[in-house]
């Protein structure tokens, strides 16, 4: 938490200066009442004097007003601080997790990064404005309280102090076992995030299979774990207020038991032993913010290392600096490469060995599981294989700049994702300076002109989240548009075809091989890479066989026997 201050408070600099000074000036006229009221007592009632009487209590009304003006402008600049350490925070991870490798996104998990990105830094902007407000006011009552009553008597003030100290250790002790469990309550936070994202997303699978009960449980399941943690945390933090309130009030009752002693013997007045009573009233409220403030900064501690965690954490790609390719050297060349998941001991892929020219028409398929979009995933660089090397065009993949390298290829994952915004705004993250005719370009090709622009709103069309008013092939084909509109060097399609008809898919590969680019296609339909220059043939994360269709259909058993089952006649 201190690091993240250290990185994003130094922009408030100013307002984390002057508005816990404001609060100071306020928190001496506080101190001030007490004192005044003594001498109305004693001067005013006991000597029946109004004017008195008015007077002190004009300059009550005066403290009053000036403690409020200070207190306003401490809120404004408590609530400017945080909110604006709020806003930077949640940017600079928000840009960095935007930094980050596949390989990144699988160890954290979205519903992870969510709940650290909204309900950790909140708990961090509270936290500043606590520490602005109230972290310097209410110790500063307790002490100038404790100072104060000095002045009254320091005997009373001996059990002021004494009070002040045991509360402290309560504190401490109490802040010492509520830390370990705030980080169990987050995770547990994460896992009920984790649930409700999946139900949400997956709504329509959970309704046709019958599920919902199944899932209610799982949902209540983990609340239940939340609540339990939550409730352990609450029970400990709730002995904080009552532990102060049984301290301090049984100071008051020393403090009147003795008072009326001293009183009686005329070494203390009436005045006096209402001020001390105010000032323990005052270290009451003031004990009871520190305890709230415990809490608080308990739960901003735990947050702070969740979320420096991830801006701490070091995107595992490695990229560079090169921006040109050589000539006359094969596009993609892989040697004797490994690679395997983080979270897996085993490869994925193993001993890779082939080449992919220019302009070629490539095809990759295997069984299910074989590493096809695991190979796939690497020719587009979301990871770096775990050993051997990658070239592209005569360089290793790793020393290219990744602008520059993103630039060169446009891909179509397996789940074609598009965003809540029109048609126009999508197809243009492939080139934010396309023109509309490039759109339409790009539509052509992708066999999606029709269905687009025949409607009345045209590229103007509003897509809803995930693409919910569009069929599964319109989303693959528009997703396969905003690849063309970058004009990419190679075009990787991960069984981008799989919801289109066999006329539709025609006319589209049709349209792609009339373009000077690299194809890279991922697919379990033989047909649409039956005219591939050359078809890798995955096995178990290994290559099977490299050729072409025919020569596969002689010499490689794996790719003969997904062919005839394709082909069979009955």
């Amino acid at each position: 938490m201190i690091e993240l201050y250290k990185r994003y408070l130094r922009f408030y600099k100013k307002e984390v200066i002057i508005g816990p000074l404001f609060k100071l000036l306020e928190a001496v006229f506080e101190l001030i009442v007490p004192l005044i009221m003594a001498k109305i007592i004693d001067y005013g009632i006991n000597g029946a004097d109004k004017q008195y009487i008015y007077k002190m209590g004009g300059v009550l009304i005066l403290v009053a007003v000036i403690g409020l003006s200070t207190t306003l402008v401490c809120q404004y600049l408590a609530a400017k601080a945080s909110q604006g350490f709020g806003t930077r925070i949640r940017e600079a991870t928000f840009n960095h997790i935007e930094t980050f490798g596949f390989a990144e996104l699988d160890k954290y998990g979205v519903s992870t990064l969510l709940t650290r990105m909204n309900n950790d830094i909140n708990q961090l902007q509270l936290s500043v404005a606590m520490l602005i407000r109230l972290v310097i006011r209410a110790p500063f009552l307790v002490v100038g309280a404790s100072i104060m009553s000095f002045f009254i008597s320091p005997i009373f003030a001996l059990i002021f102090i004494a009070g002040a100290i045991i509360v402290l250790t309560v504190v401490l002790l109490i802040m010492k076992r509520t830390i370990p469990y705030n980080k169990k309550v987050q995770k547990d936070l994460e896992n009920v995030t984790t649930v409700a994202k999946e139900n949400l997303s997956g709504a329509r699978v959970v309704r046709a299979f019958n599920m919902q009960n199944n899932e209610d449980k799982r949902f209540e399941n983990e609340v239940k774990v939340l609540q339990k943690d939550a409730i352990r945390v609450g029970r400990i933090s709730a002995l904080l207020n009552p532990v102060s309130t049984i301290v301090i009030n049984a100071c008051i009752i020393l403090v009147l038991y003795l008072g009326g002693n001293f009183v009686n013997s005329g070494s203390i007045s009436q005045g006096d032993i209402t001020a001390l009573i105010n000032y323990l009233n005052q270290i009451l409220v003031a004990t009871m913010v520190v305890c709230n403030l415990i809490v608080i900064f308990g739960k901003a501690i735990t947050s702070g290392s969740r979320v420096l965690e991830i801006l701490d954490t070091k995107p595992s790609l490695n990229t560079g600096t090169i921006v040109e390719k050589k000539q006359n050297v094969p596009l993609f060349e892989f040697q004797n490469v490994d690679f395997k998941y983080p979270s897996s001991s085993k490869n994925a892929l193993s001993n890779l060995n082939f080449s992919i020219n220019e302009g070629e028409f490539i095809g990759i398929v295997g069984g299910t599981g074989s590493g096809k979009s695991t190979l796939l995933s690497l020719l587009a660089h979301f990871y770096d294989c775990t050993n051997g090397e990658i070239k592209y065009a005569g360089n290793d993949i790793k020393n290219y700049d990744s602008k520059y390298f993103n630039n060169e290829i446009g891909i179509v994952l397996q789940k074609a994702l598009l965003a809540n915004q029109t048609i126009r705004d999508n197809l243009s993250w492939g080139n934010q300076s396309a023109s509309d005719a490039d759109l339409e370009e790009a539509l052509k090709i992708s066999q999606a002109y029709d269905f687009v622009m025949k409607k009345e709103e045209g590229l103007d069309r509003l897509i809803m989240q995930g693409g919910k008013n569009l069929s599964g092939g319109e989303r693959q084909r528009l997703s396969i548009a905003r690849a063309l509109v970058k004009k990419p060097n190679v075009l990787m399609l991960d069984d981008s075809l799989s919801a289109l008809d066999f006329k539709t898919d025609f006319e589209l590969r049709k349209a792609l091989s009339k373009l000077n680019i690299t194809i890279i296609m991922v697919t379990e339909r033989l047909s649409s890479i039956k005219n591939a220059d050359k078809i890798i043939v995955l096995d178990n994360g290994k290559i099977s066989g490299v050729g072409t269709n025919d020569w596969l259909l002689e010499n490689n058993l794996i790719y003969k026997e997904i062919y005839e089952s394709q082909v069979r006649e009955d």
